[in-house]
This record gives C-alpha cells, structure tokens and sequence, in this order.
C-alpha cells in the first residue's frame, strides 16, 4: 500500500485566488462574459433591470468559485498496485483509495490517475458524495507489450460545484513504479553429454573444513580437531589420521547477452533483440530454478543486477525474488554503442567458468573468431545466433568448430525447442569426440 496523502492541506488551492479563477469552466466563463456585458449595456443604455441581471450572471461563477476555493475538508488517497512486477503482455491491477478525514461532506469529485501512454488510457473515475469520514474505492489496470520501468502518479483529484462553474484540481505527491520484465518460456529439462561434476547437476561436493564427512581420511595437520581423529585407519596406517569434511560447492552459469545496436535490425516487441532478451530472461530463470549461481553479462563486460563480489546472483529460499533481481535488470537493458565482444571476453577469461550460454546478435568473422575463444575456460558453451539469411552459417560453423553448441535463430523459432536442439546436437558431438569439450546443463 502507498500512502498518496492529503492532496493539499486543509483544502487550500495552490496557486491562490489567480488559481482558482483560472479553474472556471466554459459555462463559468461564458457566464461571467455575458455577466460582464449585460452590465456594460445596461451602463449604455441606461436599463437598471438590465444591470441587475448582468450582475447576477457574473456573480454566480465568483460566488462558486469563492465557495470552492475556502473549502475545508480534507481527504486523502492511497494507491496500491498489484503486482508491481509483471510480464510484457500481462495485467497488473491498480487500486485506487479516497477517504474524507474532515468533518465535512465533500461535493462531486472527479479522480485522475497519471499512467504513461504505453499503458493505456488515463483512467478517470467521477465520485459522488463522500461522506464525513466516508471511503471510496476504485480500480483499473493496465497493461503494456514493452519491457520497461513505468511511473504511476501523481493522482489527481478534481473538485466542481454543483453548477459546473468552477473545477479546482489537487494533486497527490506519491508516485508508484511498475516493471515491465521480459516475457519467459518454460524450458525443457535437457542435458549435454559427458558432463563434467557440478556442471549437469545444480550442485557437487568438495573438501573444506566444515560439512558433512568424507569416506578417505587425511594425515593429521596442527590445528586440527581432535575430535575428528579416524581411529581405526590411525591404527592401519600407523599415523595419526582424521576424517576429512566436506561442503556444497555451487554451480555456476554465465548468461552472456549482446546487445550491439549494430547486431540486430528492426524494433518492437517482435524485433530479434526482444527474442534475445526474452531468452536470457528465460535461461536466467531456468538456471535459477536448478540451484545454479547465475550471472547475467552483457557485450559491453558490465555484469547486471549480481548480489555478490563476482557479479553471481545464488538461488535461495526465495527463488522467485532472487529471480526477480535479474528480471529487474533485463527490463531496462538497451542497446549498447559497442562494435565488438572484446570486453565480455576479457571478463570471461579472468577466471574458470562452468556453464555459459551466450545469445549473440549478427556475428561477422572476427567477432565469430573472439565468440569462439570464449569457449576455451568454460565447461559447456551454448551458444544462439541471430540468422537474417546473411552469414550466420558461417558465424554458427565457427563457433563448433571452437567447442561451442551452437544453433541459428529464425524469426518465429521457439526457445524450447532451440534449447532441446542444441542439447542434441551437443550429445551427438560428445559422443563423436569431435567438440573436445565436456559439460552439462539442465
């Protein structure tokens, strides 16, 4: 829930009495013009019955808009979107709260919620009367095809007398935010062949100081607890023997995203760089689900959203709001103004990778050639290139030959499917011995 509060205090209009006339309507105005000339003929003419009725004319506007501009009631508004975060093409709703704290009625009230164009049409709600600590509720929702951050806010609160003369308008201060995150495929559960530990599975053991224990004892160090001295294989070896610990050690995945404005064509949400990004948040969220670690990387080196030193975000309890974070970020990636992977492969390069899975754009040959040599720290390299009909036969060949599991991307082609192809493809490689890589995913 977030609180709007009182849309101006004790009633007062902001702006003052110049503000105030300059909320009268067109009856307001046209009222006090024929008020105005009525009277000025009457001078002329020299017809007091005439004065008299262009004076009632014009006063009956400034007496509506006096009246309304010294009201003193209060209210306040609350606005609460549910969710605040959803998927490109789904509905969110909005819930929209008035209560009147004031020991007055309020008269006829119109409510204006500001919404961006790409949402929908501003929603507009007339209210009746409201009584002395009396509540009104209404609702709308909104929906948009583009990923995105979108500002709700600040409502609006109209106030009008009876004769339509005058409509004054309050604003609310609070804004609300609603993300728009990619749309996500379910992916099928698929895995490569000869997969190294860890890599096919969320997770694997290894030694450490604390965990559960290990069946091979060590030699005794200095520092170590006597408690965990293995008797009897002290007594086979003749040394002083202790059990060796173990620990979860986590796996880890690499999601690479291109974004080069020069890597695709077209714009929208149809357009080749919202399937990729819609793919990196499908694999992100995949991966989560299996207890990977997961990193999400673009061109340009820079690591999106890691809640960690190493830019990893680790799946926990809350898997939907560890996901989440990722989601977050891919709503507002853009376009990069890089030419090149350079920067993704130094950052790839510094270190060991496990699993990385990579959703290029137009590849030509050196970018193809740096692509390839990506592969050479990682356990399993998926790699999805963008094919326009030009040189993504060459690009994809380039890449398997490097050890990659490389598959072209057409416009209409499904991500499942696409992800249980090149787990097939790198199965059949494996088997063949001609990839020189080993790996796995899931």
């Amino acid at each position: 829930m977030t609180a709007a509060g009182p849309a101006v205090p004790d009633g007062a209009v902001q702006g003052g009495v110049r503000g105030a006339l300059g909320g009268l309507t067109t009856r307001g105005r046209s009222f006090l013009a024929a008020g105005v000339a009525a009277a000025a003929c009457a001078y002329v003419l020299g017809q007091p019955d005439l004065l008299r009725v262009g004076l009632l004319l014009a006063a009956l506007p400034l007496v509506c808009v006096t009246v309304l501009y010294r009201t003193r009631y209060r209210v306040t508004g609350s606005r609460r979107l549910s969710p605040q975060r959803v998927a490109a093409g789904a509905e969110a709703r909005v819930r929209l709260r008035l209560d009147n704290v004031s020991r007055l009625p309020t008269g006829l009230l119109m409510l204006q919620d500001h919404v961006p164009y790409v949402l929908g049409p501003r929603p507009r709600f007339v209210l009746d009367r409201v009584e002395p600590g009396g509540k009104r509720e209404v609702s709308y929702r909104v929906r948009s095809d583009l990923r995105g951050r979108y500002p709700l806010g600040p409502l609006q609160l109209r106030l009008s007398d009876p004769f339509g003369m005058c409509e004054l308008t309050r604003s609310f201060s609070a804004y609300d935010l609603l993300t728009v995150v990619p749309r996500t495929e379910p992916l099928p559960a698929a895995r490569l062949a000869g997969e190294v530990p860890g890599y096919g599975e969320g997770r694997h053991r290894a030694p450490a100081q604390v965990g559960e224990d290990d069946i091979i004892p060590r030699e005794y160090r200095y520092g170590d607890d006597l408690r965990r001295v293995h008797w009897r294989s002290t007594a086979r070896y003749g040394e002083l023997m202790v059990r060796r610990e173990e620990q979860p050690q986590q796996a880890r995945c690499t999601v690479l995203l291109d974004t080069r404005a020069e890597a695709y064509g077209g714009d929208g949400p149809d357009s080749s760089f919202e399937w990729a990004v819609s793919g990196a948040a499908s694999a992100v969220a995949h991966l989560l689900e299996r207890g990977y670690a997961v990193r999400l990387l673009t061109d340009t080196g820079d690591t999106l959203s890691g809640d960690g030193s190493d830019g990893y975000v680790t799946p926990g309890h809350e898997a939907a709001d560890t996901a989440g974070l990722m989601m977050d970020a891919l709503a507002v990636v853009d376009h990069s103004s890089g030419t090149g992977l350079a920067r993704a492969h130094d950052v790839l390069r510094a270190r060991r990778e496990g699993l990385l899975i990579a959703f290029f754009g137009e590849l030509d040959e050196a970018q193809a050639e740096l692509a390839g040599r990506m592969r050479r720290r990682s356990g399993a390299a998926v790699a999805f290139v963008r094919d326009d009909g030009s040189g993504a036969a060459d690009a994809v060949r380039h890449l398997r030959q490097a050890g990659w599991s490389a598959v072209p991307v057409r416009p209409g082609d499904s991500l499942a499917a696409l992800w249980r192809h090149a787990a097939q493809d790198a199965g059949a490689a494996a088997g063949g011995g001609t990839t020189g890589f080993s790996g796995g995913w899931s």
